[in-house]
């Protein structure tokens, strides 16, 4: 029969080696969480620098209207080509493709298309901002509006109800991008 000391030694080793095993989970865990955190950072700073590169530039675009009649093909040409960031929105015209507008603008006409093809209704900002995975706090939902607001002022929105926005009838009529 073994000993009393005996049968505590056997159970302190146990013990000690327990412990040691869960340290150096620990250990691994925490250099591991240390790692997510370092990349979980590094993408927040890149996000940031795209939102920074592709936010409204305060207002200053210049309000040009599109004149009625016939284009210049080179212009036309021109304006199929995908905008540049925190270019200009053109005023909406028949044969417009979608291209001309950089990608954050496109995304809110994606979103806004989807819900008249399913024939659902206009979509407020913050519901906009959540259908990105954006946060919905103030700072993300005014920029969407800036971007809602301005759509709409140059024709591919409408905003029927103050806030609520859809497809204008020229942009929704095209069925979406061409």
């Amino acid at each position: 029969m073994p000993s009393v000391v005996g049968l505590l030694e056997e159970h302190e080793l146990a013990a000690r080696r327990r412990v040691d095993g869960l340290r150096e989970e620990a250990d691994r865990i925490q250099a591991e969480l240390a790692a997510a955190e370092q990349e979980w950072q590094e993408w927040a700073i890149a996000r940031r620098r795209v939102g920074a590169v592709l936010a409204p530039d305060d207002g200053n675009i210049a309000d040009q209207k599109a004149a009625p009649g016939p284009q210049n093909t080179d212009t036309l040409s021109g304006a199929r080509q995908a905008a540049k960031p925190k270019s200009q929105v053109p005023v909406w015209r028949e044969g417009l493709d979608w291209s001309v507008l950089s990608v954050d603008y496109q995304r809110i006409l994606s979103a806004l298309a989807d819900r008249h093809r399913l024939h659902q209704g206009p979509l407020n900002c913050q519901e906009l901002a959540l259908m990105f995975g954006l946060d919905a706090v103030p700072a993300k939902v005014e920029a969407l509006r800036s971007k809602a607001k301005r759509l709409v002022a140059r024709g591919w929105l409408a905003e029927r109800q103050p806030g609520r926005f859809t497809l204008a009838q020229g942009p929704a009529g095209q069925g979406g991008a061409s």
